[in-house]
C-alpha cells in the first residue's frame, strides 16, 4: 500500500461499484471497499451492519481507521444507490422515499464525512446523482428527492469552509441509465445503445483521480453522462 495510490469505493458490491473496484485494481491502486457485503477483489473491506445513520458513521469511521491507519485517500468514490418509483398517492411512497434517502443521501453524507477526515490534499470526492433529478420526477419522487439532495450536497462541499481539504475536488456524476445487469433484466426491450457502460464510468473516475485539481472539471460541478449510439459524452453543469 505504501507505494500505491489508494481509493475508497462506497457501494463497492453493486454493479457500478464492482466495475470501479476491478478497474482501479487493474491500474495498481489499493482499494478499500465499503458496502453491506464484502467485495472479495478489494484489498480491504468495511461492512455496514448498523441501521441508523449515526451508528453507521461510527461503524464506517472505525473500520476505515483500522484499514488506513495514518494513511490518506487519494480518491473517494460513492456509487451507492438504487431506484424505486412512486408518486405521492402510491402506497409505497413513504417506504420508497425512506429507502432512497438511505441508499443515496445517507451514503453520500457518510462519504463526505470520511472525506473530511481522510481525503488527501488535492484529492477527489465523487458522488452519484442523476440527470432526471435536475427536473421534476413525479413518477419517482423519493428517488428524485434523494438525488437532488446529493446535487445540493455537492455544491455545499465545494464551497469555502465546507470541511473538505481546501485543494480537494468534489464532483457528482449524473447518469441517465447505466448499463447494468439488473437494468437489462427489467428493461430487455429498451434501446441499450443509449445506456452508459459501466467501464466508461470507471475509466472516467480513474482519469479524474489521476489528474491534478486544475485538470478536472471545476469543483462543485454536476457532470452529466449522455450516451447515444453507444458513444458517451460528458456535459458539465456548474
Amino acid at each position: 500500500m505504501s507505494n500505491m495510490k489508494n481509493i475508497l469505493i462506497y457501494g463497492a458490491r453493486g454493479a457500478l461499484g464492482s466495475a470501479c473496484v476491478s478497474h482501479f485494481k487493474k491500474q495498481n491502486w489499493w482499494v478499500l471497499a465499503v458496502d453491506l457485503a464484502e467485495n472479495p477483489e478489494a484489498n480491504a473491506n468495511v461492512l455496514i451492519k448498523s441501521q441508523t445513520l449515526i451508528d453507521q458513521e461510527n461503524e464506517v469511521l472505525s473500520g476505515i481507521e483500522s484499514s488506513l491507519g495514518s494513511k490518506k485517500l487519494h480518491a473517494l468514490v460513492c456509487v451507492a444507490g438504487g431506484w424505486a418509483g412512486g408518486n405521492a398517492s402510491s402506497k409505497d411512497f413513504i417506504k420508497n422515499t425512506d429507502l432512497m434517502l438511505k441508499q443515496s443521501l445517507w451514503t453520500s453524507c457518510l462519504a463526505a464525512r470520511v472525506a473530511s477526515k481522510y481525503l488527501n490534499d488535492g484529492g477527489i470526492l465523487v458522488l452519484t446523482g442523476a440527470q432526471p433529478a435536475l427536473d421534476a420526477t413525479p413518477g419517482m419522487i423519493g428517488y428524485g428527492l434523494a438525488k437532488s439532495a446529493v446535487h445540493h450536497l455537492t455544491k455545499s462541499l465545494a464551497a469555502p469552509k465546507s470541511g473538505l481539504p481546501e485543494s480537494s475536488t468534489v464532483l457528482t456524476i449524473l447518469p441517465v441509465t447505466l448499463d447494468t445487469p439488473m437494468n437489462r433484466k427489467f428493461m430487455p426491450n429498451a434501446d441499450h445503445s443509449t445506456w452508459t457502460p459501466l467501464d466508461f464510468v470507471a475509466t472516467t473516475l480513474h482519469s479524474w483521480s489521476e489528474q491534478s485539481s486544475d485538470q478536472r472539471p471545476k469543483s462543485g460541478s454536476l457532470v452529466s453522462l449522455f450516451t447515444k449510439g453507444g458513444e458517451t459524452k460528458l456535459e458539465t453543469n456548474q
